[in-house]
C-alpha cells in the first residue's frame, strides 16, 4: 500500500502534515506509522462525508480503477454518448499531469473537474472533496471518478463512492486479478474492456479472469465491453441504472428520466 511507495502524503491532505495542522504533531515513538494511520482515519472521515453529499443530492457516484491505458476515458465517452439526453453526468478525473482526458470530456458536452495530483499515484477522499465544491451536485444523476491508473494503491483510499468499478484490459494478462487481489477484491464490477481486440488475442482468456476473480471469493459480475464497437455496453448500462435504482432506495431521490415498460420502470437504451 502506500507506505511503501511513499504517496500517502497527497496534494489533498498535505495540508494535515504543515505546522499547524492536525497532525504536525506526533505522540512519540512510532512517528510514521502513527502518521499514516492519522492519514487514512482522516481520508475515511472525508470520505464519508463525500458520500453524505452524495445520497443526499440522489448522486450515484462509480470510482473507475484501472491500469494506464485500460480505456476508462474512451469507456467514459461512449456511456455518456448513450446517456446523455436521458441523465446528467459530470467527470472527475484524476492523472499525475495535464488536463488531456478531462479535455475529451469536455468535447461531449459534460463538465470534468481536473485533479492534478502530482507524483501521487491515486486521489483520495481531500481531494475529491475539493472537485464537489467545483460541480452543482443538485442538477446530476451520476458522477463518474476517473482514478489515476494504478492497480495497488486506489483500491485502499475511500473516496465517499457508491461503487467500485475495474477496468481490465484484454491486452492485459487474464491473471491480473490474482496478482493484484487488493484491487479485484474491492471491485463491485470487472469490466474486461478493449473486447473487440479479442479475435486477434490469443493469450486472454475472459473464463480464466473470471476464475482469477472468483478465487477471491468475489461475485462481482465480469463484463466483456468494447468502447470502440459498443458490444456488451448495454450490460455495462443497465448495470448503471440498477445501481442509481438501489440509491434511490437508500436516499428517496427519484431520477425524472424513465420510461415505463409494462410493470418496470426503466431507461430506454440504444
Amino acid at each position: 500500500m502506500c507506505d511503501t511507495c511513499g504517496c500517502n502524503v497527497t496534494p489533498g491532505n498535505a495540508e494535515l502534515l504543515k505546522p499547524g495542522g492536525k497532525l504536525s504533531k506526533t505522540t512519540g515513538g512510532h512517528e510514521a506509522i502513527g502518521v499514516l494511520q492519522g492519514l487514512l482515519h482522516e481520508n475515511d472521515h472525508t470520505a464519508a462525508h463525500n458520500r453524505e453529499h452524495f445520497r443526499k443530492h440522489g448522486v450515484l457516484a462509480v470510482n473507475l480503477m484501472s491500469s494506464p491505458g485500460a480505456g476508462k476515458t474512451s469507456l467514459l465517452e461512449a456511456t455518456i454518448e448513450a446517456l446523455k439526453e436521458e441523465l446528467s453526468m459530470a467527470v472527475i478525473e484524476g492523472d499525475l499531469e495535464t488536463e488531456n482526458d478531462a479535455d475529451r470530456i469536455r468535447r461531449h458536452g459534460v463538465e470534468a473537474v481536473q485533479i492534478t495530483t502530482g507524483s501521487a499515484c491515486h486521489l483520495d477522499a481531500h481531494m475529491v472533496h475539493e472537485a464537489l465544491h467545483r460541480l452543482d451536485l443538485a442538477s446530476l444523476d451520476i458522477v463518474f471518478i476517473e482514478n489515476v491508473g494504478n492497480l495497488v494503491c486506489p483500491a485502499s483510499f475511500d473516496l465517499g463512492q457508491q461503487s467500485n468499478v475495474t477496468l481490465l484490459s484484454v491486452t492485459e494478462g487474464d491473471d491480473k486479478p490474482a496478482k493484484y487481489p487488493v484491487m479485484f477484491r474491492a471491485s463491485d464490477l470487472v469490466l474486461l474492456s478493449k473486447s473487440d481486440l479479442l479475435p486477434v488475442l490469443g493469450d486472454f482468456s475472459p473464463d480464466t479472469a473470471r476464475h482469477h476473480l472468483q478465487q477471491l471469493a468475489n461475485p462481482a459480475p465480469v463484463y466483456e465491453v468494447s468502447a470502440r464497437n459498443g458490444s456488451g455496453m448495454k450490460h455495462w448500462l443497465h448495470w448503471l441504472l440498477h445501481e442509481m435504482s438501489q440509491l434511490e432506495q437508500q436516499s428517496g431521490a427519484i431520477h425524472p428520466v424513465v420510461e415505463t415498460a409494462g410493470p418496470a420502470t426503466c431507461l430506454v437504451l440504444p
